[in-house]
């Protein structure tokens, strides 16, 4: 894995391993359990596509956190469809279902629309965070670094803040901004 990433964003593989590290320790601070030893490199299209397929049944935040620990802790091959397809059972979505649309190519356009979005937002890693279409964060940042970000951000841009006390709410997709 090491000499992968040192390939891919030309570093040395004593500067991929610090750099896993650091992930790894900022991973555990959050209470995440990143075994980056056993973690098997893949193509993700498919679990891409997955993902896309339980966003249209309501499931996209489920599949998504299921697909990451799989991946980070359990060191499991989520570019495998029987994989996916176990995953998918887990959050419960239609295993049958979710095998007929992995063996397609159902999906694939909307994960193409969203890697040519990133192209074009010059998406290169991740973590990856675009807030409203504009401004960028990259990389794993500690809280402070989002605070200042959305501080900044709320006053160049004259933003509502909604705080819940005010009959706003927001949801997975959007906000609603209650009428004066």
């Amino acid at each position: 894995m090491y000499e992968g990433l040192a390939k891919k964003y030309g570093m040395s593989i004593a500067q991929a391993k610090a750099n896993t590290e650091n992930m790894v320790q900022m991973a555990k601070e959050a209470g995440l359990d990143y075994q980056m030893d056993t973690l098997i490199l893949t193509n993700t299209f498919d679990a891409h596509r997955l993902t896309m397929f339980a966003k249209k049944h309501g499931k996209m935040h489920e599949i998504t956190e299921r697909i990451l620990r799989a991946y980070f802790t359990e060191s499991r091959h989520i570019g495998d469809h029987e994989t996916l397809t176990e995953l998918a059972g887990d959050v419960g979505l239609d295993r049958e279902a979710v095998a007929r649309m992995l063996a397609s190519d159902e999906m694939a356009d909307a994960v193409r629309g969203d890697e040519k979005a990133a192209k074009a937002y010059r998406v290169t890693g991740v973590p990856f965070y675009l807030i409203n279409k504009k401004y960028a964060l990259t990389g794993a940042q500690p809280t402070e670094v989002f605070v200042q970000a959305l501080q900044k951000i709320i006053a160049e841009d004259e933003i509502t803040v909604l705080n819940g006390q005010d009959g706003g709410f927001c949801d997975g997709d959007d906000c609603e901004i209650p009428k004066e």
